[in-house]
C-alpha cells in the first residue's frame, strides 16, 4: 500500500520494535494454520459493476427513492435539503454516474439527475428539491446551502505554524463538517493539517475538544431512528471527505451467503443478539462475547503475553465444541477455560463472523484510512466510519476496545504494549472469511496496526456524535415535519382536534412557557412535574439534583433507584439523553418545542 508523498514510507516503521512485527506475522501464521485445519469455508466476494456500486451507495445513504423513483415517507427529500454544497455535489456525482451507467445498458433510469438537482456547475451550485412527479424540476433561483445550526461553539483554533510534532495536542472542531474544514485540498492550497507528519516519536497525537454547550452526545444517547439518519449523513460526508483528500471510496458487495441461525461461531451478530434477547431483553453485545471478555478481565489482564501467547490448539478446539453444545443450556464450565484459551476463543469468534466486525461494505474505507497522512484527518475519517457501523457491530467493537484498553493499562504486568496489542488485533479485524491472507509489506502491517492504536486510544472520542451531524438530524426532522400534510378531510379534523387538545393542556400546565420556562416531567418521582425558569448557566445536572431534593425521602432512595437523566423528547429530535453538563438554555433555543423528561437510560 502506497502512502502520499508527504509521508516517508519508513517513518512509522522506525517506531515499531522487531518484537511487534513478529507478533503481527505470528498472528497471521496462526490464522492461516487454523484455516488450513478446515474450520471455515471461504466466502468469495462477487464483483460489482458501476451501476450496482452507485445504487448500493444511494440506498445506504438513505436515498433509495432516487433509484426506485417511488414517492414515500423516506428521508430522501428532507436529507437533500440539509446538505452542504460539497455534500450535495457528491450526491449529484454519484447519481449522475448511476444514470449514465444505466443509459449505457440501454436502461431508462427511474429519475434523471436533472430531476433531483438543477445546478449550473456541479462542483459549486445546487438546487436541492426533488421533483414530486418525476418531471424535470423548473429552474429555480440560486439556492444557498443551509448553514449548520449553531449547535456548539467554535473550538479554539489549532496552532498552524507548520512545525508541530506528533505528540502535540491537536484541536478538533465538531461544529462544521470535516469536508468543509478540508476544502483547502480541493482548492489546491497547502493543508496545514497535512503538514503534521508523523515523526519518529512513539507517542500518538492527543486531541483536544471543547465540550459543546449542548453537551456531549454519545451514540447510545440518541433514538434508533435518529442514529439511522446519522448513518445516512455520515456516508455522504465520508464520501465527500475522501473525495476532497483524493482517496477513492471503494465498497465491497455484501454477499448474502447461507449462514447459521443457531450456535455460537460463524453466526451473524444480529442473529446472536436476537437469540440472546429472548432470554435477556435489551442485550446489545452477544452474550458469549461478553462472557469471554469477563473471563479474560477476571483472570487474564495480568497474564504475561495475554493475546499473544496462543492456547493449546487441541484444548481450544475442544472448548469451542463445548461452547456450541452447552453455552445456551447454562451447562458450560467456565472454570476449565484458561486465560490463553479464552483469548484464542475470543479472536476465533471475531474471525469466524460470517460478515466482518468492521462490515464487508465498509472494510475498504477503513483500509483506505490507513493511507491518510494527517493524524487529524485520519481520526476524522475513523469518526465517520464508526458512525456508519450497524448498531450490533458498533456496540460489539466498543466492548472489544474497552477490554483492549484494560490490557494495555496492565502493560507492566502482562508485557503487552499498545503496539503489541494493536499488531495482534489488526489481522483479526482486517482479514475475514473470503479474504486470503497475503504477505503484505511491513508498511501495510504497521498502517493497519496504527488504525487499531487510534481506535483503542481515542474510543471515547470516536463514540461521540459530532455536533454537525446532530444539526443535520434536527434539520432533517424539521424538513420532514414540514412535508407531513393531511391527505383527507377526516385526517385534517383529527389533526386539528389533537392540536387543540395539546394547546389546552399547555395553557393549563403553565400560563406562559415562553422566555425560557420549561416543564420537566418525572413520572418515577413523587413530584412528577415541575416548571423551571432557565438561566444562562443552568445545566441538566442542576435539574436532576433539584428533583432529588424536592422528592427528598418521600419516594425510593436515590441510592436504590436507578439514576435518572434528563431527556429532550420530540420537537426536532426523536429523543436525546442530555449530558449532565449540557446548558439547558442552549438546548431550549435550538429545540424550543421539545418535551423535557427525567427518566433512566435504557442502557
Amino acid at each position: 500500500m502506497s502512502l502520499p508523498a508527504a509521508v516517508s514510507p519508513s517513518a512509522p516503521e522506525r517506531c515499531v520494535s522487531r518484537d511487534s512485527m513478529e507478533d503481527y506475522w505470528s498472528e497471521v501464521k496462526n490464522i492461516e494454520e487454523e484455516r488450513q485445519g478446515g474450520h471455515e469455508e471461504l466466502m468469495e466476494r462477487a464483483s460489482m459493476d458501476e451501476a450496482e456500486i452507485e445504487e448500493a451507495w444511494l440506498q445506504d445513504a438513505g436515498l433509495s427513492t432516487l433509484v426506485t423513483g417511488t414517492q414515500s415517507d423516506g428521508p430522501a427529500e428532507a436529507l437533500l435539503s440539509t446538505l452542504t454544497r460539497s455534500q450535495a455535489a457528491m450526491v449529484k456525482k454519484r447519481l449522475d454516474n448511476y444514470t449514465q451507467t444505466l443509459r449505457k445498458r440501454n436502461r431508462q433510469p427511474m429519475k434523471h439527475v436533472r430531476d433531483v438537482f438543477s445546478m449550473p456547475d456541479a462542483s459549486s451550485e445546487l438546487t436541492p428539491p426533488i421533483s414530486p412527479n418525476g418531471q424535470i424540476a423548473p429552474k429555480l433561483p440560486q439556492w444557498n446551502p443551509p448553514k449548520v445550526l449553531p449547535s456548539c461553539p467554535a473550538f479554539t483554533s489549532a496552532d498552524t505554524n507548520g512545525s508541530s510534532s506528533v505528540s502535540e495536542t491537536i484541536v478538533l472542531s465538531f461544529e462544521v463538517p470535516y469536508s468543509e474544514s478540508a476544502r483547502a485540498h480541493r482548492k489546491g492550497r497547502e493543508c496545514q493539517d497535512c503538514r503534521r507528519i508523523r515523526k519518529d516519536d512513539r507517542d500518538l497525537p492527543s486531541f483536544q475538544i471543547v465540550k459543546p454547550r449542548q453537551g456531549v452526545t454519545r451514540v447510545n444517547d440518541l433514538s434508533s431512528e435518529d442514529i439511522k439518519k446519522v448513518g445516512y449523513i455520515s456516508l455522504i460526508e465520508l464520501t465527500t471527505f475522501y473525495d476532497i483528500l483524493g482517496i477513492e471510496m471503494k465498497r465491497n458487495r455484501v454477499v448474502r451467503s447461507k449462514t447459521r441461525d443457531s450456535g455460537i461461531f460463524g453466526v451473524p451478530l444480529t442473529t446472536l443478539l436476537e437469540n440472546d434477547q429472548k432470554k435477556y431483553p435489551g442485550s446489545r453485545v452477544p452474550l458469549v462475547f461478553k462472557k469471554l471478555l469477563f473471563k479474560l478481565e477476571q483472570t487474564g489482564l495480568q497474564t504475561e503475553g495475554i493475546l499473544r501467547v496462543p492456547g493449546s490448539a487441541s484444548r481450544v478446539k475442544h472448548l469451542r465444541q463445548e461452547l456450541e453444545l452447552k453455552f445456551y443450556e447454562d451447562r458450560f464450565d467456565w472454570d476449565q477455560v484458561r486465560q490463553n484459551d479464552a483469548a484464542g476463543l475470543l479472536k476465533m469468534f471475531i474471525r469466524e463472523l460470517p460478515y466482518p466486525l468492521l462490515t464487508q461494505q465498509h472494510l475498504p474505507a477503513f483500509t483506505a484510512a490507513q493511507s491518510i497522512s494527517s493524524p487529524k484527518h485520519q481520526i476524522q475519517a475513523l469518526h465517520l466510519l464508526i458512525m456508519l457501523l450497524p448498531e450490533a457491530n458498533r456496540d460489539t467493537l466498543k466492548a472489544l476496545l474497552e477490554f483492549l484498553r484494560k490490557v494495555v493499562a496492565y502493560e507492566e504486568k502482562n508485557r503487552m504494549s499498545l503496539w503489541n496489542v494493536s499488531m495482534i488485533v489488526a489481522p483479526n479485524l482486517f482479514t475475514f472469511r473470503g479474504k486470503n491472507v497475503k504477505q503484505e509489506e511491513m508498511q501495510g502491517a504497521v498502517a493497519a496496526a496504527q488504525l487499531v492504536r487510534l481506535l483503542i486510544t481515542h474510543q471515547d472520542l470516536l463514540w461521540t456524535v459530532p455536533c454537525f451531524l446532530i444539526s443535520h438530524v434536527r434539520k432533517m426532522n424539521e424538513a420532514a415535519m414540514g412535508k407531513k400534510t393531511p391527505t383527507s378531510e377526516k385526517s385534517k379534523r383529527r389533526l386539528l382536534k389533537r392540536w387543540n387538545i395539546e394547546k389546552d393542556r399547555e395553557r393549563s400546565e403553565v400560563t406562559d412557557l415562553r422566555d425560557g420556562v420549561i416543564r420537566v416531567h418525572a413520572p418515577l418521582h413523587a413530584k412528577v412535574s415541575m416548571a423551571i425558569q432557565l438561566s444562562a448557566e443552568m445545566k441538566a445536572r442542576d435539574i436532576m439534583a433539584r428533583f432529588d431534593i424536592e422528592n427528598g425521602r418521600g419516594s425510593r432512595s436515590t441510592s436504590r433507584r436507578q439514576r435518572q437523566y434528563l431527556f429532550e423528547v420530540g420537537g426536532n429530535i426523536g429523543e436525546r439523553c442530555l449530558d449532565p453538563d449540557a446548558h439547558l438554555l442552549d438546548v431550549y433555543r435550538v429545540n424550543p418545542h421539545c418535551e423535557w423528561v427525567l427518566k433512566s437510560r435504557s442502557t
